[in-house]
């Protein structure tokens, strides 16, 4: 797989900066438990991995296993319903023997993965794309991960409401298959769709993959925005 050469120090700090006054903003003027992603809802997932051949060298994705995960759907922006929004897909993975209930309780390592919709193309795929629903497009990581044979992103495509496919690519190669997630809400709510908590936070940056750091220049940017996200929750 093609590695990305790090970005130099200071364009990825600009970027950083750049996005944490872009969350900053948003929490100043738009009340709401957190900044981006502030509507969705929480889902118990069954995370089935049946493996890779070949592999990338991550026990994760190359080897078959199952995990009880926490997972959320959510609005990036909280549009309206109906309007095209950026929607996110967060999972929570237990790690190190932590059960669901300890992850869900905020004890036990865990690492997070957070996917948005993107497209699926060579390009594409590196490009935050708004859709009318869920399910309606395919999602990505956006930024790559620093495999040990090479840079790769992690997908997720819906077969249906509660079936999700998730996949793994480099960053010119072609998407492949490696588990499906199954779907249930947490709570069934007034209308049987899931309800939301407030209170569940995701960071790709403090709880990364095991196999799967990010790159030096990924921390740069993206870890900013993170550090003024908890702070407008506070």
């Amino acid at each position: 797989m093609t590695d990305v050469r790090p970005l130099a120090a200071l364009p990825a700090k600009v970027g950083g900066a750049v996005i944490a006054t872009a969350v900053r903003g948003l929490a100043a003027v738009r009340p709401a438990e957190k900044p981006m992603h502030p509507t969705g809802r929480v889902l118990r997932g069954r995370l089935q991995r049946h493996g890779l051949t070949p592999g990338i060298g991550v026990p994760f994705v190359d080897q078959a296993g199952v995990d009880e995960v926490v997972a959320r759907e959510s609005n990036g922006i909280g549009l309206p319903a109906g309007m095209p929004d950026i929607h996110g897909l967060a999972i929570k993975v237990p790690l190190g023997g932590a059960s669901y209930d300890d992850v869900r309780a905020g004890r036990g390592s865990h690492a997070d993965v957070l996917l948005s919709t993107n497209g699926w193309g060579p390009v594409s795929r590196f490009l935050v794309v708004p859709s009318a629903g869920m399910t309606t497009r395919p999602l990505t990581t956006l930024f790559p991960y620093r495999g040990p044979q090479g840079s790769v992103l992690l997908g997720a495509r819906y077969v249906d409401d509660r079936h999700v496919e998730l996949a793994v690519a480099g960053l010119r190669t072609d998407w492949r298959v490696f588990a499906d997630l199954h779907l249930e809400p947490e709570q069934p709510g007034p209308t049987g769709d899931g309800v939301d908590d407030p209170d569940l936070e995701f960071d790709a940056i403090l709880n990364e993959l095991p196999g799967l750091p990010n790159h030096d220049w990924v921390r740069r940017v993206r870890a900013p925005a993170y550090a003024v996200a908890r702070r407008s929750r506070r």
